[in-house]
């Protein structure tokens, strides 16, 4: 369970570092300028869907370090060259395999890896 003061602390650091104003922040990421105000007031918690537009819209932020404070901020694996995810690894081995016209018509956008701890993982193509 995400704890929402320390949440709140951790969004607020994402601010500064990045310097702009909660609803330039709001803008950034898509979201309604109200759900950021609510947030960082404590009235709601955040919701998947934020947590997944934060970190795809920054790829700075550590999904580990934003919901539970583990992990680094700005993230140390922000050089993309050197750290490849497995949906880039997938996208470079198909390039090796032979092509089935039933499996080049379908495209994987999104996988998400739940952990029995209540953490997770996604990755975006």
């Amino acid at each position: 369970m995400v704890n929402s003061e320390d949440f709140v602390k951790r969004l607020e650091k994402i601010l500064r570092y990045y310097d702009m104003s909660a609803s330039a922040f709001a803008d950034k990421i898509s979201v309604q300028r109200s759900s950021i105000s609510h947030l960082l007031s404590g009235r709601n918690k955040p919701s998947l869907e934020f947590v997944l537009k934060v970190i795809k819209t920054f790829p700075e932020v550590n999904l580990y370090w934003l919901l539970n404070g583990k992990g680094a901020f700005p993230s140390s694996t922000t050089d993309h060259s050197k750290a490849t995810s497995p949906i880039q690894k997938a996208t470079l081995q198909k390039e090796k395999l032979p092509t089935d016209q039933s499996v080049t018509q379908k495209k994987i956008e999104k996988i998400i890896i739940f952990y029995s701890d209540g953490s997770f993982k996604s990755y975006h193509e």
